[in-house]
């Protein structure tokens, strides 16, 4: 299967939904909304750069989610008022962890993983499926 930005579009919207749903149940821990954060920021990366290697996304992705939860450190008047807008809470977080940091490269390493084990099995049934029509 070729790469598609409509298949990464649909996986993006997939996350953000699942994203927003993590946070309005209260038995979900909220460190699985950060893996989805992350895993919505490798595949919002692939749609960007679709023809991309895969280290290529996985660092651009790495310094986004990076980027953002050291940003939080960051406790200036118009960045606190932004932070209490519903974009901005979702988008920009609401203050520094540790903990986000591992989450967000075990979010960027899943992405990985699934992308890798979904191409591969699909590039496999298309090459057994050719074989089998010669």
């Amino acid at each position: 299967m070729k790469k598609s930005r409509i298949y990464y579009t649909l996986v993006f919207l997939l996350v953000i939904c699942l994203g927003i749903l993590s946070r309005k149940i209260t038995l979900i821990p909220l460190c699985f909304g950060d893996v989805l954060y992350a895993i919505m920021m490798y595949t919002l990366v692939r749609i960007v750069f679709i023809n991309k290697k895969a280290y290529f996304i996985i660092l651009i992705s790495l310094l986004i989610c990076y980027s953002i939860e050291i940003f939080q450190l960051c406790q200036q008047e118009w960045i606190i008022a932004l932070r209490k807008t519903l974009f901005g809470r979702y988008v920009l977080g609401q203050g520094f962890l540790w903990s986000d940091l591992l989450a967000y490269t075990f979010g960027i390493a899943i992405a990985y993983t699934i992308e890798k084990l979904t191409l591969n099995y699909t590039t496999y049934e298309s090459r057994f499926r050719f074989k089998q029509q010669k």
